[in-house]
């Protein structure tokens, strides 16, 4: 029994962890949902649309992590890269030699002129931004000579982002990945820190 007057409020409070912990133990397992977390209740912006299955909302909950991780991955290469080129070129990077104009600079022009035309707010006032993944490899590739010194080899950034971006397919068309591809998707995603020196 507690002898300190906030003694019964401590015990209280940990049975409620250890509670917690065993209640999220049985969700994991048997793909319950008994807590009201932070993650629910964010997701809970789905549960307004009665058409959406309960199945399809837990399989968008588990792949929205994944979207995370190429969100950050993919916005984090953009960064790197800009930040090299404008230290190599200045201000006008973009427009310079260094940017091939077939292969990356029309086709960013052509996806920013398209969400103009369409009367859609555009993504962001830096072409880079609507790059893709493929394009970044190629950005970081073809301007080898700014790049060898953060990366260890040309040749792993291709074949790395290669499986990158074929893992990124299912992910960014709204299809579930089974556990093989997610545990590949970690490894792919180590792996590209790991390349870098």
């Amino acid at each position: 029994m507690p002898k300190r007057p906030d003694g019964y409020l401590r015990a209280f409070g940990m049975s409620a962890g250890q509670i917690t912990s065993e209640i999220q133990s049985l969700e994991k397992k048997f793909g319950l949902e008994l807590l009201d977390t932070k993650r629910e209740r964010v997701a809970k912006k789905t549960e307004s649309y009665d058409q959406f299955e309960s199945d399809l909302r837990k399989e968008a909950a588990d792949m929205a992590e994944l979207y995370e991780v190429f969100y950050c991955l993919e916005n984090s290469i953009r960064r790197l890269v800009s930040a090299m080129l404008l230290e190599a070129e200045g201000a006008t990077w973009w427009d310079s030699k260094r940017i091939n104009e077939d292969r990356i600079r029309r086709p960013c022009n052509d996806r920013w002129r398209k969400e103009l035309d369409h009367g859609v707010t555009p993504r962001s006032d830096k072409l880079i931004d609507y790059t893709t993944f493929g394009e970044l490899s190629l950005l970081i590739t073809d301007n080898w000579d700014l790049f060898e010194t953060v990366f260890t080899s040309k040749k792993a950034v291709s074949r790395i982002s290669a499986e990158l971006n074929l893992l990124r397919g299912p992910i960014a068309h709204c299809n579930p990945t089974d556990e093989l591809e997610k545990e590949r998707l970690a490894l792919a995603v180590k792996s590209w820190f790991l390349i870098q020196s």
